[in-house]
This record gives structure tokens, sequence and C-alpha cells, in this order.
């Protein structure tokens, strides 16, 4: 009887941590959505949204690592200054998987159709839940 009641108590746990990360992926996968639809209305400062609002935000692309929010901001109005560099944004997402409590990380694709010529890439954005809400704390785009 015991060891059924372990058994029971143990799937109880492992359905509840399913139920836990599947809403955390929701989640996560909203904050994309967000991201895409701004991106898509040439909204940089929405599509920054997204984004941890910090000096210790970091972003690694082409030309190097950028740390800060803002200097993120700056660099993507440089380089997509109009809806013709932005154009229309969308993501192929490969993985979502836990890192631990409060922290996952995402693999996937970005697919850009604009004016300016078609760009595709890869990311690896790690993801943590600040004040209840996620952000991205670190990008890696290429």
């Amino acid at each position: 009887m015991k060891k059924l009641l372990l058994l029971f108590c143990l799937i109880a746990t492992l359905n509840v941590v399913a139920q836990t990360e599947a809403a955390d992926k929701k989640a996560i996968l909203s904050v994309l959505k967000t991201q895409e639809n701004a991106w898509n209305q040439n909204d940089l400062e929405g599509f920054m949204q997204g984004y941890w609002k910090s000096d210790s935000l970091k972003f690694y692309g082409s030309r190097g690592i950028t740390h800060g929010w803002q200097n993120t901001l700056d660099n993507y109005k440089k380089g997509y200054p109009t809806k013709a560099e932005t154009g229309n944004l969308s993501f192929t997402i490969d993985a979502i998987t836990k890192i631990e409590e409060g922290a996952y990380y995402m693999m996937g694709q970005f697919h850009l159709v604009r004016d300016a010529g078609n760009a595709n890439g890869v990311f690896l954005i790690i993801f943590r839940k600040i004040e209840g809400e996620w952000k991205v704390i670190a990008d890696l785009s290429c």
C-alpha cells in the first residue's frame, strides 16, 4: 500500500511539473509572438519589450557583443531604420529547453521578408522570469 501511495505521489508531482513547464513554454512563445507583431509594425521599441531592460542584457550578433537594453535598441534602429529594412519577421522554433527553475533557452530560426532583401538566420535566446514576466536576458543571433 505504501508503495502504491508513493507511486501515486510521484506521478502527481511529475504531472504538476509537466503542466508548469507547458505553461512556461506557452508564455515564452507569447513573448516571441508579441515581438514578431511589433517588428512587423516597424515598432522596434515594442519589439524590445521582450528583452530585459537592463545594462546586463547581452546581445551577440555579427558585429560582436552588445551590452545593455538601450545599446541593443540603438543598434536595431541603425540596422533597420525603415519598414523596407524591417520587413516581415517570422520565427521557426526548434527547441525550448528548461535550464533551471525560471530559466529556459530557445533555439530557432528567423526569417525576414523585406524590400531591402530577404534575410534568414539562427538564434539562441535565454529567457529568465523577472518580476513575474519572461524576458530575454541573452540573445545570440546570426
